[in-house]
Order: C-alpha cells, then sequence, then structure tokens
C-alpha cells in the first residue's frame, strides 16, 4: 500500500497536475464490508481486500497494489475535478480512476503482465453484461453500470493510450484537469472530455474513438492456424491465419456486421522449456492493418515460436479472450 502510494502521487503529479493536500491517509476499517472508498487525502480500506491479502503467489493479480492505486487516483478524478450528476458521470471519476492505476500498474510490473490483468477485465465486463437487465449503454453514456465504468472503462482507456499514446492522452488529461479542476456548476460531463480527446487527436483516430466511448462495438479476433517451419539459416518462417470481424449492438441485443479495417498488435512469442506466460519472450509484436476476415501472414523470427496470435494482449475489446492465441505447431 505505502509502495502504490508513493508511485501513484509521483505518476499523477508528474503527469496530470499537483496533489491537493499535505497528507496521504489509509484507514484500515473491520471486514464487515469488503471495499476501499476515497475521501479527501483519506482512503478507508476493508481488512478483508488489502490487510489480509496472501499475495505469495506471483502468478497472481496484485490487486492490493492496483486497488491502492486507483483510490489515490480518485484525488485528482472525482477530488480534483468532479462531473455533473448525468449520464457517462462515472466514466470522468472511475474509469479514468482504472487508467491511472493501470499506468501505475504497468510501470511497476511491465506491459506484458498487463495482458492477465486486461483479460479479467474483459472477462468481467462480458459476463456481466450478459445480466442487463435494462440496456447496456456506450461508455460515455453509462448509467453508473459498474460493468461498464470499471471494466470496460478499464480496456478502453489501454485501447486508447495504446492508438494515440500515452504521452498524448495524458497531456490532454493534463489540460482536461487545468479547464475543470476545482470549479463550482456547471460540472464536466463526458461530452466536454471527448470535444477535448477528439480536437487534440489526429482525425484517423476519430472513428475508433467513436467506437470506443460513444457506441457498443466488438473486435472479433482469433488465430485459427499457427505454423512454424525452420530454414536453413536456423530462423522460423511462421505461418498465421486470423480470422476478424467487427460488430456493433444497439445496447438491447440486435447486432449488425460492420467492414472489418482495424490497426492491430500481431505478435509470436518464444517461452523455456516449462515457463510460464510471464516468462515469454517476444519474438515479434508489431501492428498491422486487417482488413478482411481470413488473413493470412508470414512472419520470420529467429527462435522457436511457442505461441502467436491477433491482439495477444487483449487490448480491444472481444466477445471471446481465449482464443486470440495459439500454440505454434512446429511442421517440416
Amino acid at each position: 500500500m505505502v509502495e502504490a502510494t508513493k508511485k501513484s502521487l509521483d505518476y499523477f503529479t508528474r503527469n496530470f497536475s499537483p496533489y491537493q493536500f499535505r497528507q496521504f491517509r489509509i484507514l484500515e476499517f473491520p471486514g464487515y464490508q469488503s471495499f476501499a472508498q476515497a475521501f479527501a487525502g483519506t482512503i478507508p480500506y476493508s481488512e478483508s481486500i488489502g490487510f489480509i491479502a496472501d499475495l505469495r503467489d506471483e502468478d497472481d493479480i496484485d490487486y492490493v497494489f492496483y486497488v491502492t492505486a486507483h483510490e489515490a487516483a480518485h484525488q485528482w478524478w472525482a477530488h480534483q475535478v468532479l462531473p455533473a450528476n448525468v449520464q457517462g458521470a462515472t466514466m470522468l471519476a472511475e474509469s479514468l480512476a482504472q487508467y491511472s492505476a493501470l499506468m501505475v500498474m504497468e510501470r511497476e510490473y511491465g506491459p506484458r503482465q498487463m495482458r492477465r490483468f486486461l483479460k479479467y477485465e474483459l472477462d468481467q465486463y462480458l459476463t456481466n453484461r450478459a445480466t442487463e437487465r435494462v440496456q447496456e449503454l456506450p461508455l460515455a453514456l453509462n448509467e453508473n453500470q459498474q460493468y461498464i465504468h470499471y471494466r470496460k472503462g478499464s480496456v478502453v482507456f489501454y485501447a486508447l493510450r495504446d492508438a494515440i499514446g500515452e504521452e498524448r492522452l495524458n497531456a490532454i488529461l493534463a489540460e482536461f484537469l487545468q479547464q475543470w479542476a476545482f470549479k463550482g456548476p456547471p460540472y464536466p460531463t463526458t461530452r466536454d472530455f471527448l470535444d477535448l480527446l477528439y480536437a487534440r487527436t489526429e482525425p484517423r483516430h476519430h472513428p475508433f474513438i467513436r467506437d470506443l466511448f460513444e457506441r457498443i462495438v466488438f473486435w472479433n479476433h482469433r488465430t485459427t492456424r499457427a505454423e512454424a517451419r525452420k530454414r536453413e539459416d536456423g530462423k522460423y518462417v511462421v505461418t498465421l491465419q486470423v480470422h476478424a470481424e467487427k460488430v456493433s449492438t444497439d445496447g438491447k441485443g440486435k447486432e449488425t456486421q460492420e467492414p472489418v479495417d482495424v490497426l492491430v498488435d500481431i505478435g509470436v512469442f518464444a517461452r523455456p522449456p516449462g515457463g510460464g506466460e510471464a516468462d515469454e519472450k517476444v519474438l515479434y509484436l508489431a501492428k498491422h492493418r486487417i482488413t478482411q476476415a481470413e488473413t493470412t501472414l508470414e512472419l520470420v523470427v529467429d527462435e522457436l515460436p511457442y505461441e502467436a496470435g491477433i491482439d495477444p494482449y487483449n487490448k480491444l475489446i472481444d466477445r471471446s479472450s481465449g482464443d486470440n492465441r495459439r500454440r505454434v505447431t512446429l511442421v517440416q
């Protein structure tokens, strides 16, 4: 908790705006409830989700570090900028706190370790949207729907960061804070944020931004074939066949197929004998523009590949998070 606090305050102050208090307190309360919550300079934190956490398994998500970073981020998103009480308000509080905490997590554990967390967030979004009793809404218009502003919000802002760059996104957030921090009514809405986002990004990004925030869109990617053949020079030719589709929905289940046109990561990875995903080595990782439902790629890597796939780090909203990668088969 102390490490997460120090690193969060450092990142948020450098990238967003100064921290407004002279102290930062974490208060333990008994485990009658399981939550943490941000008040001004003070975080009440249940013993049942933090103080008795068992983090000895290095493969587990360090949720104590993440929860602390998330609550620290609320000192900016909800305590410096207070959103108007309208549709999308929680995007400006919870989704931005999720993004901020993700950036601190990434610095602590590295970009390659983020897939585990992004996959968890995506799976939780997919599971909970199936229980929606009224109507799923786009992120920018959600009505305090937690599976949207927490779970989907994490993936959306990470995808936005991946598309426009962390420096650009943080500069936009810093400008948003400069415009709205510590102001009284009228309070900002997601429309104000999106207007600034569109104004500070290149037009080529705007359709993707619209899909992320103002529509409900799924990029359904899967790897259908992954084979490798060893060349005489010791390198490997990887033949990768991927399927891509884009689907939009109206929030009540009516879906529409849309033309495929996406800039997406293609990756090839190696693992040591007996190693897990945390031990993998990136042999190839680059963005490819995919415009067909079925695409075959040939890639050359220096070592024996273990796994390969499309959107291998689960950066995009995909209705099946487990079929993006495929074990590579060695052929003669």
